[in-house]
């Protein structure tokens, strides 16, 4: 074998394997077809969940199987008092809901029902996903809305991973997810975290949250590949789980007060860049010279915050600006 084809065997061998493709099913090869699709209000199915909306003044319109997994809906008007956003959802943008209230007022028409599931306190329903058409509808005055009932209360925490198409920037994401932690903690804080990979998504969106609700400021992008590397969901019951994210987001906000000490210094030697954060957080992440099995989160954060109080900013000039990379110090 010649020297270039054992470098070429070499590489090769070192190259990381492709994930698998997904395959693409066969066509109508799944779900239901259209006459399986009706429903009867009064079917078991769909009974309890059609008389709790009478029951809380609303009007069943039609009940029906989900095209794909056969699962029960309910199509329901149902008045606007009885029905709230979930309350781990992300902010409301006053822009967004009142540029949805122009147009839903030019058209006359309000065409995409929110999805609802029953609040668990035993009257009124929680929206999962249309927050901003419901305020869009309140600004309007309505008296009613529509709403697409889910008999399965589960949707909630799972409507993260259903709004895969939303561009929710990292703040948006992390707080979202950690109140949806909170909303599992308060139904039920025995489950195990890690159960709740899917609704979740990345742990260290639960820990990034925590820190946005201490600071809304906080810079979390420059933080969150780290983060990523070090954090796994854990196999605790959450109640316990919430306390050591909690515990992380702590260090986390210590280690950005430290790098926030350390962009002032660099600012006040006249060193300009949006991206100074970015650039001193690469500075002190040892990640990259850590061979094998990376340090716990903690453990790194204390780290990272250590090599922070220790920074030397008379050796960076501004020439060592011109490398950095990521995401704006501003961006939140």
């Amino acid at each position: 074998m010649t020297a270039v084809a054992a470098k070429k065997k070499a590489a090769a061998a070192k190259a990381p394997s492709k994930r698998p493709r997904r395959v693409k099913a066969e066509a109508k090869s799944a779900g239901i077809g259209p006459a399986e699709s009706p429903l009867a209000p009064s079917s078991p199915e769909v009974a309890k969940i059609v008389q709790t909306i009478e029951s809380d003044g609303g009007a069943v319109v039609g009940a029906y199987r989900d095209p794909l997994g056969g699962h029960p809906l309910v199509l329901a008007v149902v008045p606007i008092d009885a029905i709230e956003p979930t309350p781990f959802q992300r902010d409301l943008s006053e822009a967004h809901h009142k540029r949805l209230a122009d147009v839903i007022q030019k058209t006359g028409r309000f065409l995409d029902p929110v999805v609802a599931v029953t609040s668990g306190s035993g009257s009124g329903f929680w929206t999962p996903n249309g927050r901003h058409r419901l305020e869009a509808m309140r600004r309007l005055g309505a008296k009613s809305i529509t709403a697409l009932v889910v008999p399965s209360r589960e949707i909630a925490w799972q409507i993260l991973a259903l709004n895969t198409e939303k561009a929710h920037n990292l703040k948006e994401r992390a707080l979202e997810v950690v109140r949806i932690y909170r909303g599992l903690v308060a139904e039920d804080a025995s489950r195990v975290e890690s159960g709740f990979a899917f609704y979740l998504e990345d742990p260290a969106l639960v820990v990034a949250g925590a820190a946005y609700e201490k600071n809304p400021r906080f810079a979390g992008g420059a933080y969150h590949p780290a983060l990523r590397r070090t954090l796994t969901f854990l196999e605790q019951p959450i109640g316990e789980a919430l306390a050591a994210r909690e515990a992380t987001a702590k260090l986390l906000l210590e280690l950005d007060a430290a790098v926030g000490k350390v962009i002032e210094q660099l600012k006040a030697k006249g060193l300009v860049s949006p991206y100074l954060r970015a650039f001193v957080v690469a500075r002190i992440n040892p990640l990259r010279f850590i061979k094998g099995d990376p340090p716990p989160a903690d453990e790194l954060l204390v780290m990272m915050r250590q090599r922070a109080e220790r920074f030397n900013v008379g050796k960076v000039e501004q020439r060592d600006l011109a490398t950095a990379a990521g995401p704006p110090d501003e961006e939140g």
